[in-house]
């Protein structure tokens, strides 16, 4: 069976909510499995381009009130926005494996890399130093990583990294001591300090935050899930871009895939797979474009993209894979978009549109122009166009 790209853009428009708006944050990241967190202010513009109501409400609502959302880091060792449920399995199927990696790591440097001294056993030393953490938290309820340092003076234990090196650097594990924690699903990141574009956090036990936890999933279950979900969600697609997304190794998606067992189609002269189910044609909708944030989940959910990206890579993308903003007609990236210093949103077309499609791109620009107001956002990492328009 062949599925044409034009079919596979269909889908995106559909599923990611972008040619239909969702009714709710919830609804938003469940479309694309979830909404990618390492640069927090992707998390509310990629929920506004996909939401009829006011997304910043809607997320912090979400996160922060009902908390039917939760910030996990997750696959490729990425923070993420997802629904409990979808974080319960995003746990078990690719955070359990990171956090066992950091741990390794972490050990190791603290033997090797301490200041002034190296550990002798730091295995030992580090959970007793978890334990105290969390006991801290737990007392304290929600506390900042200087509030911590306070109740537990070891996460000033120092470690000096690149040693020798010019970018030689000496500093404290209290972020990879916290990492290591949330890794291992014993705590979360809560509220920020100051607006939604902050990334200073404060931590809450993952079980006084949700009561009960997250429900326990085997680890092969979880992938097979996992999977599940984002072939729902980004399939058709090579089995690659699933591997990549996920981080897995070849032999964990081949197994999560035989538990799918997805069917095989024809992506236009490449392999790809689908979910049995889902093999009838999405009907195509009504015209749509879309002002996607850098790391928006749509331009990050597929490991090949030229069949959305077209010929606009070495613009759009930095040298280590990151997507800067985008502007999309139709489920294709036809240009680039960047907020100046004058809050101004601008926008440049890769491509000829069209007079009709271009003035629709004008008009989606000046709303995001008026919705952001005061804000001023900088992607994490700059893209040559998002670079250049920015001025």
């Amino acid at each position: 069976m062949k599925i044409t790209p034009e079919q596979r853009r269909a889908r995106l428009g559909v599923r990611h909510h972008l040619a239909a708006p969702a009714a709710s944050a919830e609804r938003a990241a469940e479309g694309v499995v979830a909404l990618h967190a390492t640069d927090p202010a992707s998390v509310y513009l990629a929920a506004r381009a996909r939401m009829a109501t006011d997304a910043v409400a809607g997320v912090e609502r979400a996160l922060y009130e009902d908390r039917t959302l939760l910030r996990i880091l997750g696959m490729r060792r990425t923070v993420f926005v997802t629904g409990v449920d979808t974080a319960a399995v995003v746990q078990a199927g690719c955070s359990a494996d990171i956090a066992a990696r950091q741990r390794k790591l972490l050990e190791q440097h603290l033997a090797n890399q301490g200041h002034p001294e190296n550990l002798p056993d730091p295995a030992p030393w580090l959970r007793e130093v978890e334990q105290s953490v969390e006991t801290a938290l737990r007392a304290r309820g929600s506390a900042t990583a200087q509030q911590l340092v306070e109740d537990e003076p070891r996460l000033r234990q120092q470690l000096h990294m690149a040693k020798g090196k010019p970018y030689a650097a000496i500093g404290n594990v209290t972020s990879r001591v916290l990492f290591q924690l949330a890794a291992d699903g014993r705590i979360v990141r809560g509220r920020p300090r100051g607006s939604w574009l902050s990334t200073q956090y404060e931590w809450a036990p993952l079980d006084g935050w949700l009561p009960g936890g997250l429900t326990a999933w085997s680890s092969g279950d979880a992938r097979a899930e996992l999977a599940r979900r984002w072939l729902r969600a980004f399939g058709p697609a090579p089995i690659a871009d699933l591997r990549w997304w996920t981080g897995w190794t070849v032999g964990q998606t081949k197994k999560a895939l035989t538990a799918v067992q997805p069917v095989e189609v024809d992506l236009d002269g490449e392999p790809g797979v689908v979910l049995a189910d889902d093999l009838e044609p999405v009907a195509e909708p009504a015209p749509w474009v879309a002002l996607l944030p850098a790391l928006d989940p749509t331009a990050m959910g597929w490991a090949a993209r030229d069949w959305y990206v077209g010929g606009h890579r070495d613009a759009l993308f930095d040298r280590s894979g990151n997507i800067g903003p985008t502007v999309w007609s139709d489920g294709r990236v036809v240009g680039a978009w960047a907020q100046r210093a004058s809050g101004e949103v601008v926008t440049r077309l890769l491509e000829d549109v069209g007079a009709e499609k271009a003035a629709a791109i004008e008009r989606e620009a000046a709303g995001l122009t008026g919705w952001l107001g005061e804000v001023r956002v900088i992607p994490r990492f700059r893209t040559p166009a998002e670079r250049d328009l920015a001025g």
